[in-house]
């Protein structure tokens, strides 16, 4: 996730004025731990990102969610990648909405620093979502697809209870109020807010139910506004040397961290008795 993406969702408030009468917070997740670890797409420490082993190690690591990327297919299907085009996941080039399912469903992902972990499919959305029901939670970074055809997905499937929708711009947000206004929506912290009085009056203008946004950027203040209006911070911590910063976002108040390494956060969650 990067918490830039949404920064221009909050300099559009006249777009969003219709939404600011929704005030009932859309039930999140259940989740049996107190601090949540999202697996940043996928945990990919042996596997390739985004990929149905990725987030079978996830589930098998105890992870309570998995970060997926959606895109959308020539032909309208739904499918994970996190970037927009398909060049550094596989051999072939170009952008996921240029082609037909049927193509890409022949392509390889691969991570080419690491041959040995194999290759694999491009996933469809019906088949994570069949892969994590009634084993892990889904964060839904909601990149381009339609509100509704997700919607329908997760419906067939039965994990409407189960999935978070990371919004990326203004116009899902008020797709998905309109089409669905139960699912809990996710943005980022404004890069402005910096008080917990501002924090505050972009939660009570606004009605999102969780925030994102880098660890670093959050201060005690703001997560204390969040905190006072009932909104978890789930922040942004993946990085290669994430395992340094840990301590310093655990002490802010966060209430789950989207990491690079889940199962060793996990650990060590658990060796500060905080899982």
């Amino acid at each position: 996730m990067i918490a830039n993406q949404i920064k221009c969702y909050f300099l559009l408030g006249l777009a969003l004025m219709q939404f600011q009468a929704f005030s009932q917070k859309a039930a999140i997740p259940t989740c049996k731990n107190n601090f949540v670890v999202i697996a940043h797409r996928g945990n990919h420490v042996n596997a390739p990102e985004n990929t149905l082993l990725a987030y079978q190690h996830a589930i098998d690591d105890g992870v309570d969610y998995v970060e997926i990327d959606l895109r959308t297919t020539k032909d309208s299907q739904l499918v994970i990648m996190h970037d927009s085009k398909i060049d550094r996941m596989t051999c072939s080039k170009g952008f996921v909405r240029d082609y037909l399912f049927d193509f890409l469903r022949q392509l390889k992902v691969t991570n080419k620093e690491h041959p040995e972990w194999g290759e694999h499919q491009i996933p469809t959305f019906k088949e994570v979502l069949k892969l994590c029901k009634n084993k892990i939670n889904i964060y839904l970074d909601f990149k381009e697809a339609s509100v509704a055809a997700t919607y329908k997905q997760i419906l067939e499937a039965g994990m409407e209870k189960n999935v978070v929708v990371y919004i990326n711009a203004p116009n899902q947000f008020i797709e998905w109020r309109t089409i669905a206004p139960n699912m809990p929506l996710m943005v980022s912290l404004p890069q402005k807010v910096k008080t917990k009085a501002a924090l505050i009056q972009v939660l009570q203008k606004y009605h999102v139910d969780l925030l994102d946004g880098n660890f670093d950027e959050y201060n005690e203040e703001t997560v204390l506004g969040a905190k006072e209006e009932g909104i978890p911070i789930w922040a942004d911590i993946q990085s290669a040397n994430e395992a340094a910063s840990w301590d310093k976002a655990i002490s802010l108040g966060l209430k789950g961290l989207q990491s690079d390494h889940p199962k060793a956060l996990i650990d060590y969650l658990k060796s500060k008795n905080i899982r």
